[in-house]
């Protein structure tokens, strides 16, 4: 076994992780099809029903997510602010802070209040949680067996990845989701293991559910390309609306004042208020994504349905309700998209194309525009339609609903602005991001031996007849001293007539040393580094929570600056 964690600390250990995609699809599939499995037994024996909640009467579309709310807020209210945090962004933020290791209460949180409050009608999707949950099941196994930390961030993104694939039925989707969403970068070394994750949980989703697709049913083509500067101009306005969104849930999310209980209640409320007059605003909404292709709403519904769904969602995802923001997105678009549909059959209607097209076109831009994540809206469109003619024209609003974002209002996605709220920076630097996929385990060096501070003339003796590279002196209380081998070879013929030399008074060496942990990442060695201010790293099993006491600590290799700016370099 430790082996294969020093293979999986180098960056080219694609063969091991490979094998290990294998299991986290697995383990992913599964988790994910509970999790859905769930919510639907749940939302059955609730209300008797498996669809959202435009069948419910009045008095319950009102009351279930208030319910739904002020239970989830209760229960959540008494964990501390860190341990309520759910779905993608929590998934990024332990990336950023914890080294991709996510807690198992937070997994349990996100599966009982995801099924819990989707259930009760909270306004949000499913495939939020279900990337905590997988990210989450990766990352357990990954502590399982302890695997280094470089390796954890790859199968958090497998993790992530399956659960897009096995949920929506979109394993490109999946994998380019994580790549350009979660992780932000592109490497061979994890899209390899990503897309054998996805592949492997897709698989298991289909056989399972069958290979369905989400909203299928509709072949659109573009009428006309004179309809391209309409396009265009529909591009930004889904941006628009975009960034309108990204700005009500980062005020939600902002808005701290009072107990959590009473913010999730009234994200509760808000919700079922908006469900009086748009009762499609319940639950995740896919049932009038399909009613809209089927252009079964007239232009007045689509607009309530777009202020009541807007509005609801911005408040659950804000607050920070265990619901995901990935569908809603997608509800809210293909709304919009049905509205600009009815506007331009309305002005040309020899020229415009059908409602569904524009139906279509919303959902990817609405999803770029608000994840900032063009490839993967334009991809999770493609596969959740199987239409491959939407592709020209999805590809123009994108663009245009991305740009108005990012450029014209300078928004950046709503994942990254609810991680700002939080004062979590993301993505990291290129080069740290370079250091992330690099173990220490494959640049140590072993050949070290320890030594106390006065070791005894046999044992200095012995230690150098094994031709080491370097040397760790004990220090009682305080920081070890590594010192190169070379020195204390001077050292000793210079000190024969010493019975017990002091190590510590060479005149020369590396100095007192830091403590990182045989797992850790290069990027986490180099902070070490510098916090320790030393030019040198002692690599042990497992990091100290304080200083080394009268014990010394078992150390496996010594690190040095110079290995990690030579890997930096290359």
């Amino acid at each position: 076994m430790e082996f294969l964690r020093r293979q999986l600390s180098d960056s080219a250990a694609l063969p091991e992780l490979s094998v290990l995609a294998v299991a986290v699809g697995l383990v992913t599939g599964v988790v994910v099809l509970l999790f859905r499995g769930a919510i639907e037994g749940v939302t059955w024996l609730l209300h008797g029903q498996t669809a959202d909640g435009d069948l419910l009467n009045l008095e319950l579309r009102v009351i279930l997510p208030i319910i739904g709310a002020l239970g989830l807020g209760i229960l959540l209210n008494r964990l501390p602010p860190d341990s309520r945090r759910f779905g993608v962004v929590h998934v990024m933020e332990r990336l950023a802070r914890h080294r991709g290791r996510l807690p198992v209460r937070s997994a349990i949180n996100q599966f009982a209040g995801g099924v819990f409050g989707l259930a009760m009608g909270l306004s949000g999707g499913r495939e939020g949680p279900a990337v905590h949950l997988g990210a989450a099941a990766s990352s357990l196994l990954g502590e399982a067996f302890r695997l280094p930390d470089n390796c954890v961030r790859t199968l958090v993104a497998c993790g992530t990845a399956a659960a897009i694939g096995a949920s929506f039925n979109t394993p490109m989707a999946g994998v380019i989701f994580a790549m350009e969403v979660v992780m932000m970068e592109y490497a061979i070394v994890s899209f390899i293991p990503v897309i054998i994750a996805t592949v492997t949980a897709t698989v298991l989703s289909r056989w399972y559910l069958g290979d369905v697709i989400e909203f299928s049913g509709l072949e659109t083509d573009l009428r006309s390309l004179l309809e391209v500067p309409y396009i265009m101009v529909s591009g930004i306005v889904v941006g628009l609306f975009g960034g309108l969104f990204i700005l009500l849930v980062k005020a939600v999310a902002e808005f701290r004042a009072g107990p959590f209980w009473v913010r999730a209640t009234a994200a509760g409320a808000i919700t079922g208020v908006g469900a009086i007059v748009a009762p499609q605003v319940l639950g995740v909404g896919y049932d009038t994504v399909n009613q809209a292709l089927l252009d079964n709403f007239v232009w007045t519904t689509l607009l309530v349905i777009l202020v009541a769904k807007t509005v609801a969602s911005a408040a659950c995802v804000g607050v920070g309700l265990p619901v995901g923001i990935i569908g809603p997105t997608l509800v809210m678009g293909a709304v919009l998209g049905g509205l600009l549909g009815a506007a331009g059959n309305a002005l040309v209607p020899d020229l415009a194309s059908d409602n569904a097209l524009y139906v279509m076109l919303g959902m990817a831009a609405m999803m770029a525009a608000v994840l900032q994540a063009p490839l993967a809206a334009l991809v999770a469109v493609l596969e959740l339609t199987s239409n491959p003619k939407v592709i020209l024209p999805a590809m123009l609003i994108i663009a245009m609903a991305t740009l108005t974002v990012s450029q014209l209002l300078k928004q950046r996605s709503v994942l990254l602005t609810m991680l700002a709220t939080l004062g979590v920076r993301y993505p990291p630097h290129p080069a740290a991001q370079h250091l992330m996929r690099v173990g220490v385990a494959s640049l140590m060096s072993r050949e070290v031996v320890q030594l106390p501070r006065q070791p005894e003339p046999a044992a200095l003796k012995s230690a150098l007849s094994t031709k080491p590279e370097w040397i760790v002196v004990d220090i009682p209380g305080g920081l070890p001293l590594v010192l190169n081998v070379e020195d204390v070879v001077a050292y000793h013929d210079d000190n024969m007539a010493t019975a017990r030399p002091d190590l510590t008074a060479l005149p020369s060496g590396r100095g007192s040393a830091g403590i990182v942990d045989v797992r850790a990442t290069l990027q986490e060695a180099m902070t070490e580094l510098n916090r320790a201010g030393s030019d040198a790293l002692c690599v042990i099993r497992a990091a100290p929570k304080k200083a080394p006491a009268d014990e010394p600590i078992a150390v496996v290799g010594v690190l040095t600056r110079e290995d990690i700016e030579r890997q930096a370099w290359w």
